[in-house]
């Protein structure tokens, strides 16, 4: 998926992923709990998990990546479920604190929302801390969007389901937002299966970072291209903090402005191909 249409499904997946936990919630009757935060802790873990789960399976649903898809989903889903367990029993204890403020309760949601961000950002190319950020804005709005619902509406339950779908889409729409907006690197494939898609590659630039494989195999490379033609671990991204270095791996060869290299610095609107893959490097100084 393109940066931008990553707003657009993590913000619709983000929804689904709350009216999903708001749904089962009821199936099990959680509410029976008597204890007030441990049922925050196995409600908010719910909907952590359930919004996770969504918006990480989005990422390798676009790869077309079995593999990624579950990686990510149980990833993302995962820290979800632990943000979620933390947040919501946040959120509830500051409402008591505060003398039963409304708003108060967005404290909490914003830190379930960067929690959720932070799993976000382990499954992409994205430095942690801008999805966090995006997490944690989307979480504190989408938070009191929640409990304006639950106040306003008549039907508890319509409340409760329309203000866990304001809550995912909030938080999916500005992790997507913020790391669209501040994203410094990415590739853009032209051409293949995955044409149109983006890869973001904003934490790889560091000197001191981790480098990025660019391949066909999900289990060996970073960035996952479907090409018989590309071997599984076909080249490498190295970061020198002011530019990107591409180094060749395979016997095929990689290119770079149709010339074979073994190693390139690369620059802002090179052109890369690797066996049948095209794809445009893209840099914002």
């Amino acid at each position: 998926m393109t940066r931008y249409s990553r707003l657009y499904y993590y913000t619709i997946l983000g929804a689904i992923g709350g009216l999903i936990s708001w749904q089962v919630s009821n199936i099990l009757g959680l509410s029976f709990l008597q204890n007030v935060y441990l049922s925050e802790v196995v409600v908010g873990g719910l909907i952590g998990l359930c919004i996770g789960l969504l918006i990480g399976l989005s990422e390798g649903l676009a790869r077309r990546s079995p593999v990624y898809a579950l990686r990510a989903g149980l990833t993302s889903g995962g820290l979800g479920l632990a943000a979620g367990a933390l947040g919501l029993p946040l959120a509830e204890g500051a409402f008591q604190w505060l003398g039963g403020e409304i708003w108060s309760r967005a404290l909490g949601w914003g830190l379930f929302g960067l929690l959720l961000g932070l799993g976000v950002g382990v499954t992409t190319g994205s430095q942690l801390w801008k999805p966090a950020l995006g997490g944690l804005l989307g979480g504190a709005l989408g938070g009191a969007l929640l409990e304006a619902a639950r106040v306003r509406l008549a039907d508890p339950l319509a409340g409760k389901a329309l203000g866990l779908s304001l809550l995912g889409a909030a938080v999916g729409a500005f992790i997507a937002l913020v790391v669209l907006l501040l994203s410094r690197a990415w590739l853009e494939v032209t051409s293949g299966k995955l044409k149109g898609s983006e890869f973001i590659l904003d934490k790889f630039i560091k000197a001191s970072g981790p480098s990025a494989y660019i391949g066909s195999s999900a289990l060996k490379a970073d960035i996952v291209l479907p090409d018989p033609d590309i071997a599984p671990q076909h080249a490498m991204l190295k970061g020198a903090d002011q530019h990107m270095l591409l180094k060749d791996m395979s016997r095929a060869g990689t290119f770079v402005n149709n010339r074979k290299i073994e190693q390139a610095q690369l620059g802002d609107r090179n052109k890369l191909r690797l066996g049948n893959t095209e794809l445009v490097y893209h840099e914002r100084r």
